[in-house]
């Protein structure tokens, strides 16, 4: 027996039924619709909505615009909730206040958004904005809207099947601009000039084993194996602010779980990396700590590599740099992109090849292996 339906919405079809749920102060009845697979389902529904607001279990959210509901979502449900860290709220809070607090879509109601609006939104920034950036847009409001489904506040996420413009080679070639590596001269002269200083062990672990600067300043001793010669990364540290409320904010700095599940790695250790480690007479706690016995911060590292060189007269590069050198030597020694890949944490091979671009000697080096058989 088919299943009785009264409205056909977003393409498909549901049975629709209209409750009373209160009254504005003129006596005016408030009006709210129920959708659902039949009409018990949907008087199911309209039961429930009504008997969880009369218990106060609902605000309700008809006339709450876009901004204002994705403001209460993010501070009174996702804000200090274990479910995400603290840098993942940052990202999110920063996308709700430069592209939603003040966009095109920010005042309409929940209960009125539709693919459309969202779709032009997207066409209009799409036009200064990278695809990237709107993909990350998209992403973050595709969980808001999935949660406003799950409260009964729409009927259907607007963010689904969208068509997200952008141009994806520019992001590749811009990202490719971006690796900056040392060379053999450059290191020689850093190493010189910082032997015996508080910098010199943070600059070579770094060297020697690529971590990114959240994973190098979070790094202890108990994950450290001297005897196998080998460091286990499982922890970051990150500054991040954290709100306590939505106007206040302060910085803090965070030891929380790496950047993906590839991230989690071992790394072998080059032997004078062991030979320097053991020198160390106390192996207990992070590595590196500050004159007060605090983590590192990761701007005062940047802004100390920053003065070092300088100091060395050596063109500005970004701490990251000493990262992007290791990846780099791995490959012009030899050693296969895919192990490479690992090493560095790498969720893709892609990401690994933008070191292939750092130096042409590696291409010069593979192409004239061919001399043999051309010749």
């Amino acid at each position: 027996m088919a299943v009785k339906t009264n409205v056909d919405k977003n393409g498909n079809k549901y049975y629709r039924i209209t409750k009373t749920i209160g009254h504005k102060e003129d006596g005016t009845p408030i009006k709210k619709e129920f959708y659902g697979m039949s009409k018990s389902d949907a008087e199911e529904k309209a039961n429930k909505y009504i008997n969880d607001l009369e218990n106060g279990l609902i605000i309700t959210a008809e006339n709450y615009t876009i901004s204002q509901l994705m403001r209460i979502w993010l501070f009174d449900f996702l804000n200090n909730s274990s479910k995400i860290k603290p840098s993942t709220f940052q990202r999110y809070e920063g996308i709700y206040r430069n592209y939603i607090k003040k966009s095109p879509i920010a005042g309409t109601k929940i209960s009125n958004i539709n693919p459309i609006q969202i779709q032009k939104y997207y066409n209009e920034l799409s036009k200064t904005k990278t695809y990237s950036q709107i993909n990350t847009l998209n992403t973050i409001l595709k969980v808001f809207f999935n949660w406003c489904n799950v409260n009964g506040y729409i009927i259907k996420n607007p963010c689904l099947n969208l068509n997200l413009k952008g141009n994806k080679t520019d992001i590749i070639n811009n990202s490719r601009k971006k690796v900056e590596i040392l060379n053999k001269e450059e290191i020689e002269t850093v190493k010189s000039y910082i032997k015996n200083t508080n910098f010199e062990l943070l600059f070579l672990i770094s060297l020697g084993t690529g971590l990114r600067q959240g994973e190098l300043l979070a790094l202890d001793w108990n994950h450290i194996d001297l005897k196998k010669k080998e460091i286990s990364i499982e922890k970051s540290a990150k500054e991040v602010y954290i709100y306590d409320t939505p106007e206040k904010k302060h910085i803090e700095t965070i030891i929380q779980t790496p950047k993906t599940q590839n991230s989690f790695r071992t790394i072998p250790l080059p032997s004078s990396l062991v030979d320097k480690l053991n020198t160390i007479k106390s192996k207990k706690g992070y590595l590196f700590l500050d004159n007060n016995g605090n983590l590192l911060k990761g701007k005062n590292v940047s802004t100390k590599w920053a003065k070092i060189l300088k100091e060395c007269g050596i063109p500005h590069k970004k701490f990251h740099s000493i990262r992007h050198t290791y990846g780099s030597m791995l490959l012009q020694k030899g050693v296969d992109i895919e192990t490479v890949a690992e090493l560095m944490g790498h969720t893709a091979i892609s990401i690994t090849q933008i070191y292939m671009h750092s130096e042409s000697k590696i291409k010069s080096n593979s192409v004239n292996k061919l001399n043999s058989i051309l010749n």
